[in-house]
């Protein structure tokens, strides 16, 4: 059997990590973007390199590595300065999930963390597409509480996606996670026993 390309995505606060999580435990190969996203702009890397050319030194730490937030207060307020760095990022990532991609086993089944998947028009990428979905207000408890963030900070990561109707036009599977965690893993042991 070839690899299964599975594209997960879901809103900021939606439960993906955890889903994702899940599928590893059952055998899953992941390639997360987040993961891959911190990688490609490391010190040292051409794309850190790249972003500190595009928006400034005020994006760095004193010690050199990417200051996530000054660039998040940058970026998740101006749509245009959000496409200039995806711009500089998605192309590095892309490389490095073909890198994984091609030292999972020929047989596996590789789960892409993808947050912006229907943001980025991805879905032809993948053989299934699956949208972990949770209401707006159960995203928002979750980046107050779990996270830290303000509310107006954690709305401005929302607005800054796809919405909820637009992630789950391209789904081929939904998962909601807007209950306990018990009912999220039945959905995911479901959806492993399905592939």
């Amino acid at each position: 059997m070839p690899k299964v390309r599975i594209g997960l995505t879901g809103g900021i606060g939606s439960g993906k990590s955890e889903v994702s999580r899940r599928l590893v435990a059952h055998g899953a190969v992941l390639i997360d973007s987040d993961a891959l996203a911190r990688e490609v702009v490391e010190p040292g890397t051409p794309g850190l390199a790249a972003i500190v050319a595009e928006f400034g030194e005020g994006v760095l730490h004193g010690d050199g590595t990417l200051n996530r937030e000054a660039l998040g207060a940058i970026v998740f307020a101006d749509k245009e300065k959000l496409a200039r760095l995806n711009a500089i990022t998605h192309p590095l990532i892309g490389v490095r999930g073909q890198e994984l991609l091609s030292a999972a086993p020929e047989d596996a089944v590789v789960v892409y963390d993808v947050p912006l998947l229907a943001e980025n028009g991805l879905k032809p990428l993948y053989d299934l597409v699956v949208v972990v979905d949770a209401p707006v207000e159960v995203q928002l408890a979750r980046l107050t509480g779990q996270r830290g963030m303000t509310e107006e900070a954690a709305r401005a990561r929302i607005a800054a996606q796809a919405t909820r109707e637009q992630r789950l036009a391209i789904a081929d599977r939904v998962i909601d996670n807007s209950g306990t965690l018990e009912a999220l893993q039945k959905q995911v042991d479901e959806l492993w026993a399905s592939l």
